[in-house]
């Protein structure tokens, strides 16, 4: 066996919420894309943060200089996750949407009337709602329309950047449908006429290797809960840019990045967590150095649960009156994300059945409400959305499967 099949192999015994039993079953977690189970390095890095003894920053003894040293530390297991060019490209928040809203409030600053913001049909409230908000200061906000195949139209998208564009917001891939989006066709877009681009990548980072460089991104947004850590925003920013904006700061703050957009003391437990949980997706591939030994192990993360996904997605086709939603396993790049409606069952009652089978899925638009509307799928409840994540197996989804029928049949 492979380091990564051995580690795969083993993996399950790393997260304690996967003993957890309903009814004599081992729940199933199907709900990753909503925030995935914790490993035990993570829990015992944040109980050690806490059991050695907590301290705020820039203190002279040993308990705030270890504070200092953790922070420091997570900056740079981060940037070898994203491959940014340096520590200080990161920033923290309580969550990617506090983040974005303070770009948005940054952004707003230097607005002119008539400014343009460019956002996408498809798009998490989190990477449209912030920037819509900019219309309040004269921006006018264009959206680039989602086909019925769960894939943005590329010919609507260079129509919706002009020379008036100043932000182009798209997400790396759907949280609702697995749609990979054409983020080269955004950077190309958004460059030709000296746009900024902003990329959602809190369902990318879980499941893909991310290069910051090579995407060519001003700004790039995650979230650690989507990568087996805790709650915790992370921002990446091109180096220099933050410096150019005006967010919302006390006087006190350091004005230089990354600290310049972060508001008020930090998670510092939960930070011990994200470098934990970062050294543990590094622990799938193999490497000289964290950033190759983190690209390594994504790749082999992306093709392990693409296998689970795709084998979802085929036998749930065959389940008369069940549709799968978005793009085809087919496609070269697809996230293991998978959407369907049941005929007859809406998609709350048939998570709700599957549920108190210890088979735990969600339902609704998942805060894509738009992709949703524009799909027909809101006034039927959305969707019965199975995310996969390292851990998930085959086994489960033949659960899930099961389960399904069996609802067809009633």
């Amino acid at each position: 066996m492979t380091h990564a099949e051995i580690a795969f192999d083993r993996c399950r015994d790393d997260f304690p919420a996967l003993a957890r039993q309903q009814d004599g079953q081992p729940l199933a977690y199907f709900d990753g894309p909503g925030g995935t189970q914790v490993p035990r390095p993570v829990i015992e890095a944040i109980t050690r943060y806490y059991s050695r003894g907590t301290a705020n920053t820039h203190g002279p003894f040993a308990t705030s200089k270890e504070t200092d040293q953790l922070i420091q530390a997570t900056r740079e297991a981060v940037a070898a996750l994203l491959g940014a060019p340096a520590w200080w490209c990161i920033s923290f928040g309580a969550n990617m949407t506090s983040l974005a809203f303070a770009l948005s409030h940054a952004l707003a600053r230097s607005l002119q009337p008539g400014d343009e913001i460019v956002i996408t049909q498809l798009d998490h409230e989190a990477n449209r709602g912030p920037w819509k908000a900019l219309a309040e200061q004269g921006a006018l906000v264009r959206e680039v329309a989602l086909r019925p195949d769960g894939t943005l139209d590329p010919e609507d998208f260079a129509r919706q950047v002009t020379a008036r564009t100043r932000l182009v917001a798209v997400g790396y891939a759907s949280n609702l449908l697995g749609t990979v989006n054409d983020v080269a066709l955004a950077r190309r877009l958004s460059k030709a006429v000296g746009a900024l681009l902003l990329v959602d990548a809190v369902h990318g980072a879980p499941h893909f290797p991310l290069d910051v460089v090579a995407m060519d991104a001003d700004f790039l947004l995650c979230s650690a809960y989507k990568f087996y850590g805790p709650h915790v925003g992370i921002l990446y920013t091109r180096p220099g840019l933050l410096e150019t904006l005006e967010p919302d700061r006390l006087c006190t703050v350091d004005p230089e990045a990354p600290w310049r957009i972060e508001t008020g003391t930090l998670n510092h437990a939960a930070l011990a967590g994200v470098k934990a949980a970062v050294e543990y997706l590094a622990s799938f591939g193999e490497g000289s150095e964290l950033r190759t030994q983190l690209q390594d192990a994504l790749a082999n993360i992306e093709a392990r649960e693409r296998q689970v996904a795709r084998h979802y997605a085929e036998q749930a086709a065959r389940i008369p009156g069940l549709r799968v939603w978005g793009p085809s396993f087919l496609a070269l790049h697809r996230a293991p994300t998978v959407a369907v409606t049941l005929e007859g069952i809406s998609p709350l009652e048939a998570a709700k059945r599957l549920g108190k089978r210890g088979v735990l899925v969600g339902d609704g638009h998942f805060y894509a409400a738009r992709a949703s509307e524009v799909l027909g799928l809101a006034e039927g409840g959305g969707v019965l959305r199975a995310g996969m994540s390292l851990y998930t197996t085959e086994a489960e989804v033949d659960r899930l499967v099961e389960g399904l029928a069996g609802l067809a049949r009633r």
